[in-house]
């Protein structure tokens, strides 16, 4: 098998042994999550312990085994490594290689650096490619809406504390604790954990909750639209 060939397999999936490729990664990384969340049941017995360590292990050969070979088949090998798909692959194997060196068992957080595996999945998928296009068509759209929203965000934070600070100092003290507050009522979350009982904070939240309607629905918009433009183009271009 010549290195062109088996740099088609490993880099591309729109023929059968990219696809078998892309499937049995695809699968190992579905099957290692599992494995993740099976270590977080209690009392598990010895057995059960010994087989997810012995699949971790599995898995991290195989994990690193890809993340070798798509540097050793990219043309340009640092452009892969330092790529965000680079990233993800060697922060996905790198918890495993460190705990074996330093004991991090008291940090946790590096634990969760092997959910980053779920990301791989998504690196060859037709829908992903698509989002992607779309993102850039309307990619200073989007960044102009962000900046709207956080100012809005803001201004909401500002608003509800003048209305609510003096009956309700402990839910908005200041205006950095109102954010939350602002955060989940624009985005129509509404945990319910603060709420007003002012009239006008409750006339003021009313025009912040359609507010908040337009805040998600404008992307949304913006990103279907684009992502029916990108799909129709590409029918057209078959």
């Amino acid at each position: 098998m010549n290195t062109k060939y088996l740099r088609k397999i490993v880099f591309e999936n729109d023929f059968r042994e990219g696809r078998y490729f892309d499937y049995s990664i695809q699968t190992l990384i579905v099957l290692s999550l599992i494995t993740f969340s099976l270590e977080t049941i209690p009392n598990l017995n010895d057995k059960v312990l010994k087989g997810i360590a012995f699949f971790e292990l599995f898995s991290i050969i195989i994990f690193t085994f890809e993340y070798l070979l798509r540097i050793f088949l990219s043309k340009k090998k640092l452009k892969y490594i330092f790529s965000f798909y680079g990233i993800i692959d060697v922060l996905a194997i790198l918890p495993f290689y460190l705990n074996n060196a330093i004991d991090l068992r008291s940090i946790r957080i590096f634990r969760l650096f092997r959910l980053l595996r779920t990301l791989k999945l998504f690196r060859d998928g037709n829908a992903v490619k698509t989002f992607t296009l779309a993102y850039e068509d309307i990619k200073a759209e989007l960044m102009m809406f962000s900046t709207i929203s956080l100012f809005i965000i803001y201004v909401s934070s500002m608003g509800i504390y003048y209305f609510e600070n003096d009956l309700q100092p402990d839910k908005f003290g200041s205006i950095f604790h109102c954010l939350w507050w602002a955060t989940v009522t624009l985005t129509s979350v509404g945990y319910g954990d603060a709420y007003p009982i002012t009239i006008g904070g409750k006339i003021f939240t009313s025009i912040i909750i359609i507010i908040g309607i337009g805040i998600i629905a404008v992307p949304t918009g913006l990103i279907a639209s684009a992502m029916t433009k990108i799909s129709e183009d590409n029918k057209q271009t078959k």
